[in-house]
């Protein structure tokens, strides 16, 4: 094997296929990266038997093969190297890596002791820009569970298309973040739960462009993600997903308009009084059209007042402040709207026509 690759265009694509590499591993070949040939592209593989990334890269193919080199090593060494052609040559045991003159001679390990990703059937899909993907992902992600085999389905998100809705949704026992957009086109219905590992590392892949395209393909046990140069292959988490739609109440006794930066600024400020970690209520109280945020620890006693419009009932109810403050700080809107039914229920954050909705559970607070 020989092959030829602008060092820059090479590292992009290792660092993507890094993202598929375990950080631990009992099977010492998970450490490893697969490189092959295909036509004029140079191919780069990882796999953690759950999550496998596949990336493309053009170079010059002086002679085709394959082969398996451990990831860390052949990542650094690349990463070191002048900006400049890596000329890769390989034998079935050695490869040598050049970049003008500089040399390296390390081990290689025949390919056929890597496992092959899993081959599924391209039915069932949709298609959508990758700009839009990433923004739901961003969205949502946040609100995924801790790691429990309790609540293993915590830990991804819904994926679930309706005729031309996409819905993705994410919840981890004290709030839920959704959001919708409509499909261009009719894919049919899907329900999948994808683990929260995928979709943190599918974020850091995705282009953030309008013009690029993404495809999904489902399968029983495995989602495809489908990029240019890329694939995204993932494990589904078995099981049913919550009825989220039976939490969240349209009612609603008070709902409050205010500024999406004036109130995160405050929260942000309030927090400065917190210890990492800290749990203390964030209280919100709603008269007229004055909302004051107050926030009280062994640090000190914070107190702001912002305007607001409120229709509807007075209300004073407190929050965990890094749940309402992950929620406002992907809200791209301006202004926007806050709904409470009373102080034991959760508030609802969403627009009109519910492209997004964060629902987040108060906690208990003393009034002093």
């Amino acid at each position: 094997m020989k092959i030829l690759c602008e060092k820059n265009e090479l590292l992009s694509g290792i660092n993507i296929a890094l993202r598929a590499i375990p950080s631990k591993t009992t099977m010492e070949i998970l450490d490893c990266l697969k490189i092959k040939t295909e036509g004029d592209s140079i191919v780069l593989i990882g796999n953690d038997m759950s999550l496998g990334i596949e990336t493309r890269v053009k170079g010059t193919i002086v002679e085709e093969g394959s082969l398996v080199v451990n990831a860390k090593i052949f990542s650094e060494i690349i990463r070191k190297m002048p900006d400049s052609e890596i000329v890769f040559e390989a034998n079935e045991t050695t490869a040598n890596i050049k970049c003008e003159k500089i040399n390296f001679d390390i081990a290689v390990r025949s390919a056929m002791d890597y496992p092959d990703l899993p081959t599924i059937e391209k039915n069932n899909y949709a298609e959508m820009s990758q700009l839009t993907l990433k923004d739901m992902i961003r969205q949502t992600v946040f609100s995924i569970g801790p790691d429990s085999d309790q609540m293993k389905a915590m830990t991804g998100e819904l994926f679930e298309i309706k005729d031309r809705t996409f819905r993705i949704v994410a919840l981890d026992g004290h709030r839920i973040s959704l959001r919708k957009v409509e499909l261009n086109e009719d894919y049919g219905n899907q329900k999948v739960i994808v683990p929260g590992k995928t979709l943190n590392e599918l974020l850091k892949i995705l282009s953030g462009e309008l013009e690029d395209k993404v495809k999904i393909f489902f399968s029983q046990n495995h989602i495809l993600f489908e990029m240019d140069n890329t694939i995204v292959l993932s494990r589904l988490i078995e099981g049913e997903y919550y009825q989220v739609d039976r939490m969240i109440s349209p009612d609603y006794e008070t709902l409050v308009k205010i500024n999406k930066r004036e109130i995160s600024d405050s929260i942000d400020r309030a927090t400065l009084l917190l210890k990492e970690n800290e749990k203390k209520p964030l209280i919100f109280n709603m008269q007229d059209n004055e909302m004051e945020v107050k926030l009280k620890t062994p640090f000190g006693k914070f107190e702001e007042k912002l305007l607001m419009e409120k229709e509807g009932s007075d209300i004073k109810i407190a929050f965990n402040p890094k749940f309402m403050l992950d929620a406002l700080k992907v809200v791209d809107d301006e202004s926007i709207n806050i709904y409470f039914m009373n102080t034991k229920s959760p508030c609802v954050i969403k627009d009109k026509n519910e492209t997004y909705m964060y629902l987040i559970l108060p906690v208990n607070f003393n009034d002093d």
